[in-house]
């Protein structure tokens, strides 16, 4: 594998867009639960679903104590969004509990809900731990060829994007899928994934929110996969969007170190896919789990 090439835009932009901005004073008793955000830019014109994930949990966390992490989400996409209007992200305290804070959220352009979400937060407490194993004998990512080398000389739109202004770097365990299918379909697969260089936070809310992000790209392409279709195929022959998203996670990670996700799509029909994925540490441990329906419409 190649070194990464030096792009800051792509992800400086993408926190950018993270760095919500707060309206005061705009509900009937001068609450001040509503943040505005803008996006950035994509392979389709619209908002990226992974974009609104995310900035719709930070917009959440923004309402929570510091002590306490983002645990799970459940989320489902609605409308799409225009990238050339500010997104508004409104928040609902539900409950402040003992040890838990619910928070519900509405994205929202040109006054209609494009997703509707919900976030639990706890604070850290010690308890019984356990975990499914990671996969054994996975190459590490430095033996894989990631999307920044296997497109840098394609002169392709999609090619260009994710080789140059994507704010992750993605590396497929096997074939990847970007443009051309997979000789031998499956079900299943498994990628690294990292932002494009360091972050300079610690920030829990931050790291947790980014990998939202990021899984958003991968969750549907166990379904291409098995049906034997590729990224290039998106048009008029294959329509893919997310329709809902739920996320569990488990321990801290930072989402610029590398992270395996380990993926299936054990059904698809009526138009629909299913994903899940688990996500895990180089060293093995497992951060994160993630489900995800979405609109997969062949003819």
């Amino acid at each position: 594998m190649t070194d990464k090439p030096d792009a800051p835009d792509a992800l400086d932009r993408l926190l950018a867009v993270l760095d919500l901005r707060e309206v005061d004073g705009w509900g009937p008793r001068g609450e001040d639960d509503l943040w505005r955000g803008d996006s950035v830019p994509g392979l389709a014109a619209r908002v990226y679903g992974g974009q609104v994930l995310a900035q719709a949990i930070i917009a959440c966390g923004r309402t929570v104590a510091d002590d306490r992490a983002p645990h799970s989400m459940h989320g489902y996409f609605l409308r799409e969004g225009a990238l050339d209007v500010p997104i508004d992200f409104a928040v609902e305290r539900l409950r402040d509990g003992r040890s838990f804070s619910a928070r519900r959220s509405h994205a929202i352009q040109h006054g209609q809900p494009i997703l509707s979400l919900t976030v639990s937060f706890q604070e850290d407490q010690p308890s019984y731990d356990y975990q499914r194993s990671a996969p054994t004998d996975v190459p590490p990512p430095e033996a894989v060829d990631s999307a920044f080398t296997l497109l840098a000389d394609q002169d392709h739109p999609a090619a260009r994007w994710w080789s140059t202004d994507s704010a992750f770097e993605l590396a497929h365990v096997g074939r990847a899928l970007y443009v051309a299918p997979d000789p031998t379909p499956s079900d299943r697969q498994m990628v690294w994934m990292r932002a494009r260089r360091r972050i300079d936070s610690d920030d829990r809310l931050l790291h947790r929110a980014l990998l939202a992000y990021a899984c958003d790209q991968v969750m549907l392409e166990p379904a291409l996969r098995a049906a034997g279709k590729a990224w290039v195929d998106a048009g008029p022959n294959l329509a893919i969007a997310s329709l809902d998203h739920a996320m569990w996670w488990h321990r801290d990670a930072r989402a610029d170190d590398w992270l395996l996700y380990v993926q299936e799509s054990p059904t698809a029909q009526g138009g629909r896919a299913l994903g899940f994925a688990r996500v895990y540490t180089r060293e093995g441990v497992l951060v994160a789990s993630i489900a995800q329906e979405g609109m997969v419409r062949m003819r």
